[in-house]
């Protein structure tokens, strides 16, 4: 099972990224998708998730600014982030998961300039 995010890198205030994250050696469809993050000397936490069948949720201080979404076509799932501030500098992972199964890919860095 492999989990490969893209789409990271340096962006000013009120700017805007695209995560995405491939998977491969899992039936992607029937996987609940989520993307985490880890600033430094900060736990990982949650950001936003998306259920098989499309059902998304959002951490309160990203709702509105991101979105997540998925294209079981292409076994990708995506954060659009917007409006982004200095404080969702973080690496941000995707996680894949379904009852007794979680995976985690290898992360990518979101720094966010002031």
């Amino acid at each position: 099972v492999q989990l490969v995010e893209s789409g990271g890198g340096l962006v000013q205030a009120g700017g805007s990224l695209r995560l995405s994250c491939t998977a491969s050696g899992i039936i992607f469809s029937i996987y609940h998708m989520g993307w985490y993050r880890q600033a430094p000397g900060n736990q990982r936490e949650f950001v936003a998730a998306i259920t098989s069948a499309g059902i998304t949720n959002y951490q309160g201080s990203v709702k509105g600014r991101f979105t997540i979404s998925r294209d079981n076509a292409k076994n990708t799932v995506y954060l659009q982030m917007n409006s982004l501030q200095p404080e969702d500098t973080a690496v941000y992972y995707c996680n894949a998961n379904k009852i007794g199964q979680s995976y985690w890919g290898q992360g990518t860095q979101v720094t966010v300039s002031s």
